[in-house]
């Protein structure tokens, strides 16, 4: 009987790479004519997986972000991560937001995940593993199938493909 093959759907984040994006953007607004009055300080929480704004007013807020998410794609990360709160009002009349940086796959979108793969119809298993998600399967054209269809549907979150066996 022929073996299962099988691989795993994540969603995770490289945060040296998010730390190296994020150097990159500070470099920028510091550098910036018209952000240099600001202020505008990044810091990256990697413990709790946030990335906190603090500046003087809106438009700077803007174009830090806009700084940070131009870094970001030219690291390959992707903006799908980034889950921005409302700003909110700091001491000193500055703004400050908070970027939580989304990392694993939570149960609801695993459940999406699983749905798909389901409506597909071909001899495949997806279980949901914490978060992340296993499909099996005995033939291996199945599994580069299902790997495209989740690949091509556009979910909020990114996904990357690890232990192909």
């Amino acid at each position: 009987m022929a073996k299962n093959s099988s691989f795993d759907i994540v969603s995770e984040i490289d945060f040296q790479e998010v730390d190296n994006a994020l150097n990159q953007a500070v470099k920028e607004i510091t550098q910036r004519y018209d952000l240099k009055a600001s202020k505008t300080e990044l810091t990256l929480n990697k413990k709790d997986k946030v990335i906190n704004i603090n500046t003087s007013d809106d438009y700077a807020r803007k174009q830090a972000i806009d700084i940070l998410q131009t870094k970001f794609i030219r690291r390959k990360l992707s903006i799908k991560v980034m889950k921005f709160n409302d700003p909110e009002s700091a001491s000193n009349g500055r703004l400050k937001q908070v970027i939580n940086l989304q990392n694993g796959i939570s149960k609801d979108n695993a459940k999406q995940i699983t749905k798909l793969i389901k409506d597909m119809k071909l001899k495949v298993t997806a279980q949901i593993m914490d978060e992340k998600l296993r499909v099996q399967g005995a033939k291996k054209d199945e599994l580069q199938a299902v790997m495209n269809m989740v690949r091509e549907a556009d979910y909020d979150f990114p996904v990357q493909f690890i232990n192909y066996q």
